[in-house]
């Protein structure tokens, strides 16, 4: 098969993304499976959408005669929650049966994230997964078997319409590689206010491609009827550059200029560097599924999380209560912000910047979070979408 240089070059730009495109592995200090409080929130705030979800699939007769039913968490990372997203779905489609009188079917779970994703710290949670279902529901759960699928999202990972649930929490923001025309966005890793419209239009588009491949392939895979349910950190209004969009994530290029002015790091490093995501706000969302017209949009909600995991206060946002735990001298808070930024972006920076500016580089990041904290409490909007295959 020949190959054009534009298709080889695209090839590449993506390989070189999905290679360093992980969280951090294990479960150390600074792992992701110890720092992923703010996705557990988030998972935990859409639970009851997700019953609600499962529970219209039951209004058709379909949704009972299936003798497997096939889950799929894509982007699963590692740690705890996406286990707690296989045991909720279980659960709500044992309830639903038992309602019914009908028999339980056997459950396949296919956990899905990147090739370099730490399985294996998964892997090893799947014991006490299996004997709390087994508390929960005792012998009449049937049969539940999780393996792992790695590969990207952006790819086709199963077999025609052989899914029947396929869920997706705080991973779709995650583009396929770095938008193309960045070049004018220097010492920015991301959306900023001082991005240029191209830059702006850049990741917009970006986004818009690889949301519509992903709506595209899921197509292919999920059963006629078939349920999907994404979970995305977005922004609340419609300019990108809007301040919710990008203020802890500008912190970390406050970071790295001081290490620029200390002669750490070169300029030509920072300029070479962009983050591969995109924060879509409601409507991009919503009206990108409608023009690929593959699925019907049952419910779209949207809520906030605070970025502080420990911090449960939604009542008031700008006063944030730094009496929060300081007995070690650094404020939990901040503490917290800065260990969830540092789990999923330490990789990416690393292969680019090298390991031996890491330590010093989120040290001043968690200086400057503190700084910003302490004016103004910071919040993930966050948008829930549960879809229905057409």
């Amino acid at each position: 098969m020949n190959v054009m240089p534009e298709q080889l070059r695209q090839r590449t730009i993506k390989m070189a993304t999905i290679n360093v495109q992980h969280m951090n592995d294990g479960n150390g200090d600074s792992s992701y499976a110890s720092n992923s409080f703010l996705q557990e929130h988030a998972i935990r705030r859409a639970l009851p959408f997700l019953k609600h979800a499962i529970k219209d699939m039951a209004n058709h007769d379909a949704f009972f005669k299936n003798d497997c039913f096939m889950i799929a968490d894509l982007g699963c990372s590692s740690g705890m929650n996406t286990l707690l997203v296989a045991s909720n779905i279980i659960n709500t489609v044992h309830e639903v049966c038992h309602e019914n009188n009908r028999k339980t079917p056997q459950f396949q779970v296919c956990l899905n994230d990147l090739f370099g994703n730490d399985f294996n710290t998964l892997f090893k949670l799947l014991p006490d997964f299996y004997e709390n279902l087994k508390k929960d529901q005792g012998e009449n759960i049937g049969g539940c078997f999780v393996s792992a699928v790695p590969g990207s999202f952006y790819d086709r990972l199963f077999p025609d319409k052989s899914l029947h649930f396929v869920h997706s929490s705080y991973s779709i923001q995650w583009l396929s590689q770095v938008p193309e025309g960045l070049e004018s966005n220097k010492l920015n890793l991301y959306i900023s206010k001082t991005s240029s419209l191209n830059v702006l239009q850049a990741y917009g588009k970006q986004f818009h491609t690889d949301f519509t491949k992903f709506l595209e392939l899921r197509y292919e895979e999920i059963v006629c009827g078939g349920h999907m349910f994404i979970t995305l950190p977005g922004r609340s209004k419609a300019d990108p550059a809007s301040d919710d969009c990008w203020s802890l994530w500008d912190l970390l290029t406050k970071s790295l200029l001081e290490m620029l002015k200390e002669e750490l790091i070169r300029e030509s490093d920072i300029n070479s560097f962009n983050f591969p995501f995109y924060l879509p706000c409601e409507d991009e969302v919503r009206n990108i599924i409608q023009d690929n017209g593959s699925f019907s949009v049952d419910n779209m909600n949207v809520y906030e999380v605070n970025w502080d995991p420990d911090d449960t206060d939604y009542t008031n946002m700008d006063d944030l209560n730094l009496e929060h735990n300081h007995n070690q001298g650094i404020n939990a808070t901040t503490k917290n912000t800065s260990k969830v930024i540092r789990a999923i972006t330490e990789p990416m920076l690393t292969s680019h910047f090298g390991s031996s500016i890491i330590d010093v580089l989120y040290k001043k990041y968690e200086k400057h979070v503190e700084e910003h904290l302490a004016t103004k409490k910071t919040r993930q909007f966050t948008i829930v979408i549960s879809l229905t295959k057409k």
